[in-house]
């Protein structure tokens, strides 16, 4: 995997998170080239903030030139990523600073630099909080590869900053700019969201969340496997995106406790939101971002539910539910069972019994399958 990253301010080594030396993907793309490349014709002033930098190559660049970057990321990967990043390039953490979409906006920014996230709900949030940060002299330029770049993509720019035009295609990334415009921010639409009435719930879903305004087909397939039971188990919804699994689960089990965890800053805060507002002050549960597991005590769980994502950003593949496999299974007491629902295309019986030693399949259609593994 190539890691040296010259860019026109530095000689940077860029890693991805999680590390892996296989596969051809690299912490920047084109994107991020095709931007540097505008900055050193025509620099960024401060105050400086970056908006869903993958993995500190803009933002670390623009460190090294004395402009103190904020950079603003959902993802826990990217945000350790980039913090390892600046580690491994020797650049003080005093040199730029990190956030997420939920921590406040101070001051105004004289540079916005924006790479253009999966969805358009995390862009239209974030917009919507950055207009008010914005002066008619601030400078603000979207970044993305020309695929992920859409004719709905500019209209939000223009509708919530201002007028907006895209650069030609090069390397098969395109910029945007738009220029702050003095007229009223656009009334927000009410949250997005549905109602289950056969469990009870009421679910709001965040930007940056899948299947905003109704249940996915397939966790809709795996609500009739999530187990039901007297006993005081420990349980964990992983990538728990709105928490819909674990309040599911802690309905059907009232003496469990339950861990909800996602990558995603928005993901933990939503389903922290729906467990409030569906269960009030009931204490059991806990609420935390983070890699899959990663840091939770082996053998400590009895139940891990999972609706494996397959994309990490824009790279799409099983590594991250490969990674949420294993570190399930380092989770589990013996005896404690991963019960997952997938595509059924993506193979993952076979790689569940690698790993497990063992596989289960519980329900499938033409679509999905519902899967289960014991720790042995």
């Amino acid at each position: 995997m190539e890691t040296h990253y010259p860019s026109p301010f530095a000689q940077l080594e860029l890693q991805r998170l999680p590390h892996s030396r296989q596969g051809s993907l690299r912490a920047w793309d084109a994107a991020d080239e095709l931007l540097l490349e505008e900055l050193a014709e025509a620099p960024a002033e401060a105050p400086v903030l970056v908006l869903n930098d993958s993995f500190g190559a803009l933002t670390l660049n623009l460190a090294t030139l004395g402009l103190k970057p904020q950079l603003e990321t959902d993802s826990w990967l990217s945000a350790r990523g980039a913090q390892r990043n600046g580690e491994l390039n020797g650049i003080d953490a005093d040199r730029w600073s990190l956030a997420t979409p939920l921590s406040p906006l101070q001051g105004t920014y004289a540079t916005v630099l924006v790479k253009i996230p999966k969805t358009l709900s995390l862009l239209e949030y974030q917009l919507r909080r950055l207009r008010p940060h914005l002066n008619a002299d601030s400078r603000i330029i979207g970044a993305g590869m020309a695929r992920n770049i859409h004719r709905s993509t500019l209209q939000l720019f223009e509708q919530l900053v201002g007028p907006t035009r895209s650069s030609l295609a090069r390397k098969k990334a395109r910029l945007v700019f738009a220029e702050p415009a003095e007229r009223p921010l656009p009334e927000a639409p009410p949250p997005p969201g549905y109602r289950l009435p056969e469990e009870k719930l009421v679910i709001t879903n965040f930007a940056n969340l899948f299947s905003l305004d109704q249940l996915d087909i397939g966790s809709r397939f795996f609500l009739p496997h999530i187990p039901a039971g007297e006993h005081p188990l420990q349980i964990a919804d992983l990538g728990c995106g709105n928490g819909l699994l674990g309040l599911v689960a802690a309905r059907r089990n009232p003496a469990a406790r339950l861990l909800f965890r996602d990558e995603s800053a928005l993901a933990v805060a939503c389903a922290e939101h729906n467990w409030r507002h569906n269960r009030g002050d009931d204490p059991r549960a806990r609420f935390e971002q983070g890699d899959c597991l990663q840091g939770v005590e082996p053998a400590s769980l009895d139940l891990i539910l999972c609706n494996p994502p397959f994309h990490q950003q824009h790279a799409v593949g099983d590594q991250i539910a490969q990674r949420m496999f294993r570190q399930a299974h380092r989770s589990l007491r013996v005896g404690g069972e991963l019960r997952i629902v997938g595509n059924r295309h993506l193979g993952y019986h076979q790689q569940l019994k690698r790993l497990f030693g063992n596989c289960r399949p519980l329900d499938s259609n033409p679509k999905f399958v519902v899967l289960s593994a014991r720790r042995q």
